[in-house]
């Protein structure tokens, strides 16, 4: 009866502290569990991507016209088998070649396999040529929606069978594009006197036809800074497959194929695929591993989210702690009353915490409101792309606990705040701070001993102040920004950097394709090598190997003139017919080590070899090796899935500049140049910006703590100032002391939180380059060590620019008399 009486009259007289209490327990319910539940999503948007559209396992590419698919469907690994057609079209009379779609070739793409979750509308009918369906992006980039309408442009037969259509196709999840010429197309092209893959406009039909749908699916999704794609239906293979394959057939069909025991299944697989098609040169694209690959990413992403989330909850202590504080001690005179005329310490505690819970209550169903709404903004990031139901989403593992705990935690809290109260009475031990005795003994001026005492002594029980939290705070803030920083510089230098992904040239020049030569390597390449303003020509020739049930991409160097040496992590070039340079995706994928034996096959022969490097080799490599020229010529005896050279500029040297120097070079020759163009991974653009973020919400929560620890302190200890004052000390000495404080608390920051920030900042940075095989170079930072600091001390000055002004105005006898 007196905990319900006491609680009437609480609400009555404080229910203004009250509605800030709710407000405040609000607006944290909804950040933290906003930010948990949003880390939840994105981290497993690709893993319900891939639940809810049967995914494709492999894209296999034979790139040989007329290929025939019958055994491979036959194969006991083969749940289901689409067909693509390898040809490209115009949309709405432009070449778009990060929008187009490999036009499916039958019914089973999206629908068997692969199948798309439809955000708006639905799939395209496969019997109809003039219904498509795109990707979100797509719908932002061309403005335009289900029922809008695309002019899809056809080349003409001719165009198709010369190589005169696009000769790459985008393909997001396998972060570059698939190559789509085939050689009989190639040498087609060069005996009409034409370039393939010339970016000649489209001559065929224009089919006008309508979006019906958009669809997302791990193979059919955007990414980061895509345009968005466009899918075709089944029927325009049917109704134009001439201006899709040509009037000879020389185009090529790949399938998409989604094996039973997922990519466990994949050696076996492969093995089924030489075995009933007699070649073991097929190209066959890992779609699974790049999924999961993808999922690593968000999952990468989803910690931001979560730390964002603790710095929320521990900004959400200090706040909602103080206000507890504030009502409990406001209300503990009149229940100091009431205990002394029988109310009993647990109804005491009771009574306290009543308040408080009721508006914690109240402010949690709020927040987890809230939290609701803000969900039809999550995922952020990359998940983005991959989310296969985007909207409101309630999160009953996140929300249920937070409605049920954080109530809860606020009853706790403000009992224990009761608890303090009458504990507070006993007296308790002071402790001094070794660095203090130090300042002390050194004679430093008085001002300056008293500030570092506020900043590393907690005081008595009765003015205690937060030093271990200011001081954790301190050091949580400058570890949290330098390593964002540290992070955002390697991350910059390897996206301003090819070289650190294993890009070492500028310029390619092809002469054979597909066992077919266009030209002789050894009369173009050293003919190139003389061009003036170039510095270097590695002639590479490449065919795809196996080893521990895994394909390789074989590659075989020779320099000519001054080498492009590979980015080498581990040990160095082959130089032996037995020896091999491995790239660190082979690696990782054969758990293969310096000194270990790799048993290759190729279609000639088989060698055993030791790895005596491991490198970068380029991304569009993958799985590599690199070996030289005999071990090449046992393994395939001359045989080539491709055949080029890698030019290297001198510096200063414009790709665009030199190309038609190289084009005449070997004037009796019939070889394509083009400039390579490398961009860096968009998830590393996106990477570089959660960091900073991240650290900015650190940056703000050590503010908050050390701005906290200052005013607290003057205010605690204001008896312990004014006596001070009243014996001599200063005004100005005063704003010193709490200035020192401040400072003493930033530079304790510093002293520990740079070394443990650059090797956090580091530590990521390493993890995230293995993972994008890219080359992990320690970044310099201390430009960033420098700002650093110099905004630490700046902060910790402002910050006690305020506390230091109530300590130097203070009204010494006013507070004398009230203490």
């Amino acid at each position: 009866m007196m905990t319900a009486a006491w609680l009437r009259l609480d609400l009555r007289r404080r229910w203004r502290s009250l509605l800030v209490l709710a407000l405040l327990v609000a607006l944290a319910t909804a950040t933290v569990l906003t930010a948990v539940a949003g880390a939840r999503r994105g981290a497993s948007a690709m893993d319900r991507l891939q639940d809810a559209t049967a995914p494709a396992t492999l894209l296999v590419a034979p790139v040989t016209p007329g290929f025939d698919w019958t055994p491979v469907r036959e194969l006991p690994e083969v749940e289901a088998l689409g067909l693509v057609a390898h040809t490209g079209y115009e949309i709405d009379g432009r070449p778009a070649p990060g929008s187009f779609m490999l036009p499916p070739a039958d019914t089973g793409t999206m629908r068997a396999l692969e199948r798309p979750v439809v955000l708006e509308g639905r799939l395209a009918d496969p019997a109809r040529a003039d219904q498509v369906v795109v990707t979100p992006a797509f719908t932002r980039t061309y403005d335009k929606g289900v029922g809008d309408t695309v002019a899809l442009g056809l080349y003409s037969p001719e165009q198709v069978d010369t190589g005169q259509v696009p000769g790459g196709v985008r393909i997001g999840l396998l972060g570059g594009d698939v190559w789509l010429l085939t050689y009989p197309q190639q040498a087609a092209a060069v005996e009409a006197g034409l370039e393939p893959d010339s970016g000649a406009p489209a001559a065929g039909p224009v089919v006008s036809a309508t979006i019906v749908g958009v669809v997302r699916s791990p193979l059919f999704g955007d990414e980061l800074d895509s345009p968005g794609v466009l899918v075709p239906s089944a029927g325009l293979y049917a109704a134009y497959r001439p201006n899709l394959l040509g009037t000879r057939g020389l185009a090529a069909v790949s399938a998409l194929v989604r094996l039973a025991g997922g990519e466990d299944a994949i050696p076996a697989f492969r093995a089924g695929l030489a075995r009933v098609t007699g070649r073991a040169d097929i190209t066959v694209h890992d779609l699974a591993g790049p999924a999961r690959a993808v999922g690593d990413t968000l999952r990468f992403e989803a910690t931001a989210l979560y730390v964002l989330a603790g710095t929320a909850t521990v900004a959400a202590a200090f706040l909602i702690g103080g206000a507890i504080s504030r009502h409990v001690i406001a209300a503990r005179a009149g229940l100091r009353v009431l205990s002394a005329v029988g109310m009993t310490p647990g109804q005491v505690a009771r009574a306290a915490a009543a308040g408080p819970a009721i508006a914690a209550a109240a402010g949690t169903v709020l927040g987890v409101a809230g939290a609701v709404v803000a969900s039809r903004w999550f995922p952020v990031g990359s998940a983005l792309f991959h989310e296969p139901a985007p909207g409101f989403d309630v999160d009953a593992v996140v929300l249920l606990p937070g409605l049920l705990g954080f109530p809860l935690l606020v009853t706790i809290a403000a009992a224990g705040v009761v608890a303090a109260g009458w504990s507070a009475r006993r007296p308790a031990r002071t402790r001094t701070s070794g660095v203090t005795r130090a300042a002390s003994r050194a004679g430093l001026p008085m001002a300056l001993v008293l500030g570092t005492r506020f900043a590393l002594e907690p005081g008595t029980a009765r003015t205690a102040g937060p030093v271990r939290p200011a001081l954790v705070g301190a050091v949580v803030g400058v570890t949290g920004v330098l390593a964002a920083l540290t992070f955002a510089a390697a991350a910059r230098d390897a996206a301003e950097n090819p070289a650190r992904f294993g890009v070492v040239h500028q310029v390619e020049a092809w002469v054979g394709f597909d066992r077919g030569a266009f030209a002789p390597a050894d009369d173009v390449f050293p003919a190139l090598a003389e061009v003036p303003g170039v510095r270097g020509v590695n002639g590479i020739r490449g065919q795809l190997g196996e080893a521990g049930g895994a394909q390789l991409t074989v590659l075989s160097f020779s320099p000519v003139g001054e080498p492009l040496g590979y980015l080498v992590a581990a040990g160095r070039m082959p130089a032996g017919a037995d020896e091999v340079l491995i790239s660190r995706s082979a690696a990782d994928a054969l758990s293969l080590r310096m000194g270990d034996a790799l048993p290759l096959a190729g279609t000639a022969g088989e060698a055993d070899l030791t790895v005596v490097g491991i490198g970068v080799l380029g991304p569009g490599f993958g799985r590599a090796a690199l070996v030289s020229a005999a071990a090449y010529e046992a393994l395939f005896d001359g045989a080539f899935l491709y055949e080029y050279a890698e030019i290297g500029l001198e510096p200063g040297v414009e790709p665009e500049t030199i190309i038609p120097r190289l084009a005449e070079a070997a004037p009796d020759q019939s070889y394509g140049v083009r400039p390579f163009e490398f961009d860096s991974p968009a998830e590393l653009r996106l990477m570089r910006s959660v960091p900073i973020a991240l650290g900015g919400f650190v940056a703000a929560l050590a503010a908050g703590a050390v701005g906290h620890a200052v005013v607290t302190a003057v205010r605690r200890r204001r008896r312990e100032v004014a006596v001070l004052r009243a014996l001599g000390m200063t005004p100005r000495q005063s704003r010193v002391a709490v200035t020192t404080q401040s400072v003493v608390l930033a530079l304790v920051g510093l002293a520990f939180g740079v070394p443990l920030g650059i090797a956090l900042g580091r530590t990521v940075w390493r993890s995230v380059a293995h993972a994008m095989q890219a080359h992990y170079l320690p970044p310099a930072v201390w430009r960033e060590v420098a700002l650093v600091a110099l905004l630490s001390l700046l902060t910790a000055g402002l910050l006690a620019l305020w506390p230091s002004r109530r300590a130097a105005t203070m009204r010494v006898g006013h507070v004398l008399r009230a203490e």
